[in-house]
């Protein structure tokens, strides 16, 4: 009986990382700055960031509500190397501090030196980060 609950808590597992896979929502990777850049060069991507805080509501509410949802996921998957990185703990200082931010949630869109092409500020709704991304991304 222990094996076949055992087998059954392994097959639900891999259904739900299989769920988390199939294209609904933003997928972060969790990479340092130096992976990410190099990744974005191997793609042909931009590095888009999520610099938040856990103490921030906005910021909950856009991992949350808005990078969960399957049309923001097929546009950022699609087009950026998408990390997060908690602005006080671990690297996530550094680059808070080197890309002077100051508000949370701050998205940083950087190319693959590094350099910033872009920012979006604050909580946002899908069509309109989506649509502040994709004009930073054309412009670059």
């Amino acid at each position: 009986m222990k094996k076949i609950f055992i087998a059954f808590l392994l097959i639900i597992g891999i259904s739900l990382v299989s769920c988390a896979q199939s294209g609904k929502g933003v997928v972060f990777k969790t990479i340092t700055m130096e992976e990410a850049q190099a990744l974005a060069a191997k793609e042909n991507k931009l590095i888009f960031i999520d610099v938040y805080t856990t103490w921030c509501p906005p910021c909950k509410y856009m991992t949350e509500n808005i990078f969960s949802l399957k049309e923001v996921g097929e546009y950022f998957n699609g087009n950026f190397v998408n990390v997060k990185f908690d602005a006080e703990r671990g690297e996530g200082i550094s680059v808070a501090k080197n890309y002077q931010v100051t508000a949370y949630p701050t998205f940083l869109i950087l190319d693959t030196n590094g350099k910033e092409v872009g920012r979006i500020i604050g909580r946002k709704d899908a069509e309109e980060i989506i649509k502040t991304a994709e004009e930073i991304r054309k412009q670059k």
